[in-house]
């Protein structure tokens, strides 16, 4: 494999077919089929998607056109989004998770003409939003749909897709793929914008293409490429950070893919696999890291005093100060605890790659005294979304994120945001072009796009992250939430009269809440209580009755999004507690370092 086939490639299906034309009969795709992995090859799989794109342009579909995909990670994700793009069409992702009202935004805001959905229990939420929306023409099933009443849409078999001439399939996709450029569009990826409603990322052939070209230089270089790369897919494909990192990314290196069957399986697929690169996120690692040191001292005092011996040596190694008799000890440590931790990934692993979140540095140091290389990756959906990736050659830091990958154009401005250019940077949002302008700056010489981060390049050329310029919330899986959508919808409930909701890097969404005066006045005269605003809320019927409103507000926003728990402000935000603007918008920093410690506690609650 040469890089030259990235950056010759006009888009990525042409890629595919390129690759589906040398491997032939070699393994492609993998799922669980009645307790047994089976194999699609890559012949097969380039079969099927030329001949549902062939069905996709009978039903209709034009160049152009917008089609969802609602579906669990599975083959049939791959081939569907493939076959979409082979018939000149643009993929719409969209999370399982999502509720009826944010299928309805994205179907209105993306103008979509068709959907594909899984299953019954996805189109639970979908199919309401596509009869209450009237744009999509078709709905194609990858397993039965119900009958649905209303609507004026054609449902379809997936198996149906299946049944024609693969030859004249593929000639005409080939015609089709000419006119398929690597700046026409590719697919629009939904992330949650700071006014609240999601923003369609419109994300080129050429921003895959080069992106997965500057990833795939790190796994040849740094790590050797062969043709048994094996990848296992699990976090979601409609996050861009799998769609390229764990779909595009194996297909430029012919790779093979295999579905995990879910987080609950995850462990004992992660041994039947036996993966060689994993791109995880870094909740992921900090459950692994848990469950190996328990494990670990179940072994008893000998094993212990290996890991504990493992971890200082990391810590020393990380700040370049081995002592005398490390060395040996690493030897020792190499023929006693890592093969047994390096086991339970496997036994292959070349790298785990974490993402989508920001990593604390003590995890990358555990994996690496564990004797497993993990890298930690940088970037974000408007830039393909790899901006950077520690790796090998330019020396692990877990403090950065790595240099910036090839193709990647990055300056800091004068303010320490980080800026970006290149082909992997987005083209804008759709159908927002003042979001678009907000991020992308021209300086005449091609658009910046500005991160939102603050950060500085070190001597040896990596990115150190130092601060977000930004509100969004990242979680420990790498979600985007927006803050001020939730909080919106919060102070919208008559008990509560201000809201903070908090959650970076963490599992789940708390809030800070400030309760309505009036209303909590009404509720102490009704239920015979003295009005003492401080004293209420430790009243377990009030507490009850903002958990009503928290519940009301819970119901439409997604799984990510929804408040868990709660606490109460001590006071009203304001500007003379500098904890509002003069212009009245919230200081979360001044928030935060007030309320941390309680908001803390809600995560051991």
């Amino acid at each position: 494999m040469d890089l030259v086939d990235f950056d010759s490639s006009p888009n990525v299906v042409s890629l595919f077919l390129k690759r589906a034309d040398a491997l032939g009969e070699t393994a492609m795709l993998w799922s669980k089929q009645g307790g047994a992995w089976q194999p699609i090859t890559w012949a097969e799989v380039a079969r099927r998607v030329c001949l549902m794109a062939a069905g996709l342009r009978r039903m209709g579909l034009r160049a152009g056109d917008r089609v969802l995909i609602v579906s669990e990670n599975r083959p049939e994700w791959c081939i569907a989004d493939l076959a979409i793009m082979a018939a000149g069409c643009v993929t719409v992702p969209t999370y399982t998770t999502n509720t009826t009202r944010d299928h309805i935004h994205i179907l209105e805001n993306s103008g979509a003409s068709a959907a594909i959905v899984s299953s019954a229990k996805l189109g639970k939420a979908l199919l309401p939003a596509i009869v209450q929306t009237d744009l999509c023409r078709h709905v194609i099933g990858m397993e039965k749909l119900p009958a649905l009443q209303g609507g004026t849409f054609e449902t379809h078999d997936w198996d149906g897709f299946f049944t024609g001439d693969p030859v004249a399939a593929r000639a005409e996709v080939e015609a089709q793929l000419v006119g398929v450029g690597r700046e026409d569009l590719a697919c629009i990826i939904y992330t949650s914008g700071t006014g609240g409603a999601p923003r369609g990322v419109r994300q080129h052939h050429g921003m895959l293409l080069t992106n997965v070209a500057g990833a795939a230089q790190i796994v040849m270089e740094d790590f050797g490429l062969d043709r048994s790369e094996t990848f296992l897919s699990f976090l979601p494909l409609s996050h861009a950070y799998e769609h390229t990192g764990g779909q595009f990314l194996p297909i430029g290196v012919g790779g093979q893919i295999y579905y995990a069957e879910g987080l609950d399986k995850l462990a004992s697929n992660i041994e039947e696999v036996r993966p060689t690169i994993m791109v995880v996120v870094p909740r992921l690692f900090e459950v692994l890291r848990t469950r190996i040191m328990k494990q670990i001292e179940k072994q008893g005092a000998v094993a212990a005093k290996l890991m504990e011996l493992a971890m200082g040596l990391g810590d020393r190694r990380q700040q370049g100060r081995w002592r005398f008799g490390d060395k040996a000890m690493n030897l020792v440590l190499e023929h006693t605890l890592r093969p047994k931790v390096r086991a339970r990934f496997g036994g292959r692993i070349k790298a785990l790659v974490s993402g989508g979140a920001p990593l604390n540095p003590e995890i990358g140091v555990f994996f690496d005294s564990m004797g497993l290389t993990l890298l930690q990756g940088y970037g974000q959906t408007e830039a393909g979304p790899i901006i950077s990736c520690n790796r090998p050659s330019a020396g692990i830091d877990h403090a950065t994120v790595g240099p910036p990958l090839r193709g990647v154009d990055l300056r800091i401005a004068e303010d320490g945001e980080i800026l970006v250019r290149g082909e992997l940077v987005m083209q804008g949002y759709w159908q927002n072009d003042a979001a678009t302008r907000a991020v992308l700056v021209d300086s005449g010489e091609g658009a910046w796009l500005h991160t939102g981060d603050i950060g500085h390049v070190d001597e040896r050329g990596r990115i150190r992250i130092t601060d977000r310029k930004k509100d969004m919330i990242v979680n420990d899986k790498g979600d985007n939430v927006s803050p001020q959508k939730i909080e919106s919808m919060l102070t919208l409930q008559p008990e509560i009269a201000q809201a903070m909701v908090h959650g970076d890097r963490r599992p789940y969404v708390v809030g800070l809440v400030v309760p309505d005066a009036d209303w909590a006045l009404e509720w102490a005269k009704a239920n015979d209580e003295k009005f003492d605003f401080r004293a209420l809320q430790n009243l377990p019927a009030f507490r009850t009755a903002i958990r009503a409103a928290v519940d009301r507000v819970n119901t439409d926003l997604s799984v990510i999004e929804k408040v868990r728990q709660y606490t109460f402000a001590d006071e009203p935000f304001s500007i003379e507690n500098e904890e509002m603007t003069p212009s009245l918008k919230i200081r979360r920093h001044k928030l935060k370092e007030r309320y941390g410690e309680r908001l803390d506690a809600l995560y051991r609650s």
